[in-house]
Formats: structure tokens, sequence, C-alpha cells
């Protein structure tokens, strides 16, 4: 199989690295500064066990790869709030001996939060999930690293919505001997809502710094229960603290790396690159829809949301706000529910 990697930032640029480590054939899709360095001077891989360079096919968009073949696999691993676009792109590209890729060709969704797969179902007629345990960092244009050892991180994938195939466990092969555990499941959307629920303090750490201390720790906990209780309502299953501390063991230990600053999550990454997008509409905007689908109240997910944009849209630096100001005005959007 090759594996057509479409955002080639930190997640992606990691798969592939280790992908291509492994000896899987890999094309990188990437723009801007980011796609000049990995054509000029391959993609760099920082992790423990040292730094790799891969020179890889590197691609804007499908016509310059003429027609895709009927075993490429397309690991769609932008920000969700660039998704559309990339599957419009992607979806009509047509594939050797007939058809598109949309028609033939499985789409795995290796992404935050739960809408992109749903949005791929449309027009994708396979698509996959992944649960996303990956700690990761776009250093520079062409550099990524990832910190996790002794695996690079842990990947829950299966049939979107539900299922697993042959497919799946071929991928799963392939992640298995490039550092991952890749563990193929039938309810991988179970995986994927219990890292919704972490993910919802990405917002909290983009706009307020590392979630430490009493007063961080505390609104995390907040948030967290917020959305507990939302997918409680939804009948949404998810997999417990518990069983998620059993599957990742240690297998997954932060190691420093010379020439890494230690930055922040994916949304805190977003604001210091100045992207001008972040991806709280489907994190913390994923429980304020199904609250209002579900008559429960998200004040905290509500501000979250609405601060993380605002960041964003205006370009603020991470984790400028105080972390006193913040939990004042959380205060101040819980009152009135609480009252009523």
């Amino acid at each position: 199989m090759r594996y057509i990697i479409i955002g080639a930032g930190a997640v992606g640029g990691v798969v592939g690295g280790r992908l291509a480590g492994a000896g899987c054939e890999v094309v990188l899709v990437a723009r801007g500064a980011h796609q000049a360095a990995l054509r000029e001077g391959g993609l760099r891989l920082r992790v423990p066990d040292g730094e790799f360079t891969h020179r890889l096919p590197v691609v804007e968009g499908p016509a310059e790869l003429g027609e895709l073949r009927a075993d490429d696999v397309l690991v769609l691993a932008v920000k969700t709030q660039d998704s559309e676009a990339a599957l419009r792109t992607w979806g009509p590209a047509p594939v050797a001996g007939g058809g598109t890729a949309a028609e033939r060709l499985p789409l795995v969704c290796a992404q935050n939060g739960v809408e992109s797969q749903r949005l791929a179902l449309r027009t994708f007629r396979r698509v996959y999930g992944v649960c996303v345990w990956l700690p990761c960092t776009l250093v520079e244009p062409g550099v990524v690293s990832a910190a996790g050892a002794p695996l690079t991180g842990i990947l829950h994938l299966g049939r979107h919505p539900h299922g697993t195939d042959e497919t799946a466990r071929l991928i799963a092969a392939d992640l298995e001997k490039s550092h991952f555990e890749a563990p193929v499941v039938p309810d991988v959307a179970r995986w994927q809502y219990a890292k919704l629920l972490a993910n919802l303090v990405n917002a909290v750490e983009a706009v307020s710094g590392p979630v430490a201390g009493e007063d961080a720790e505390g609104l995390a906990a907040r948030v967290r229960a917020e959305g507990a209780a939302v997918l409680d309502a939804a009948g949404i299953a998810y997999a417990g603290a518990e069983e998620q501390r059993a599957a990742r063991g240690d297998k997954v230990t932060l190691v420093p790396l010379d020439g890494v600053p230690r930055g922040g999550g994916s949304s805190w990454q977003s604001l210091n690159r100045g992207t001008g997008t972040i991806e709280a509409d489907y994190l913390n905007g994923e429980i304020a829809l199904l609250g209002r689908l579900h008559g429960v109240p998200t004040p905290l997910n509500d501000l979250l949301q609405r601060l993380a944009n605002t960041f964003a849209r205006e370009h603020r630096a991470p984790g400028s706000m105080p972390v006193g100001e913040l939990v004042r005005l959380a205060e101040e959007a819980v009152a009135p529910s609480e009252a009523a």
C-alpha cells in the first residue's frame, strides 16, 4: 500500500515519517513554507531514537500524482476546520482502473474530534476513524517531532461508524512496525469520544498556558465533567479513565528532545504559529452542539470555544490570559445556569 498523508503537519508528518522509516511508500501533502522545506530538505523527524531525514514525494494536490493507485490509502491529518476543502479536493481524484478516490479508496481520519469522519462519509464509501494518542509538534517548516517512548503513539483504528475489516488490519500491521501500537477495534468512536473529553482542555492551555495549579486544574476538571454530562445525556459511549490508563500504561512516556522547545498541544500550536484558525468549534463546539440537541447547558465549553476562536482570529499569543481572569470569566458564565 501507498500512504498519501493529506496534511503532513505534526500528526501527519510523524505518522508519515515513521511509516517511511519502516519501509512503507509514503507521499506527503503540504502547502506553503512547509511544502517548500519538505521539497528542499526532506522531512526531518526528531524522536527519542534519533533524528531522521526522509526524502519523500511532496505534492499540493492529487493532480500532481496523475491517476491514484488502487492500493492507495488516504490519511486525512489536517485540522478539522480544513477537512471539507481537503475532501472536495481528493474525493473526485481518478483512480487507475476506473472510479474515484471517494468511490474506491480507504480514507483514514487521523484527527482530533469526531466530525471529520461524518463529513467524509457523505462522499467516501470507506471511512476509518482513528483515536490519536500521539504527542507531537511541528517544530518549524520541514521539521516534526514526537517525544514518546518506547512507542511513538497509540492509534486505535476501526471502520466508521463501526466495525473492522481486512484493510484496517493491514493498515494496523504497517503502523505496528512503525513504532505505534494500533489496536483494531469495532467501536473506535468510543475511544474517540474519550479523547474528545481530554481535548476539551486544549482551549484552557491555549488561552492561559499550561494546566497546572489548583485554579487551572479545577477548571479543567469542570470542563471535562460538563462534557461527560453531555455525552451521557446523548447516550454516547466513551472509554472510561481506568480503561484508558490500562491501554496506555507507560507505553508513551515523554522524553526531552534536543532542539525541540517545550510547547503545548495542538490548539496551543495553532495560536503559536498564528494560523488564524483553531479547532475549538470541533472540540468544545461538539459539546456545545450536543448540549443544545439534548437540553444540557454547556456554559464552560461555550466560553472556551468563544475565547479560543477570538485568540485565533486576533492572533493573540498563546497563554496570554492570566488563569485567574479565565476562572473569573468561567464563574460568570456558569452563574446564570446555576441560578436557573
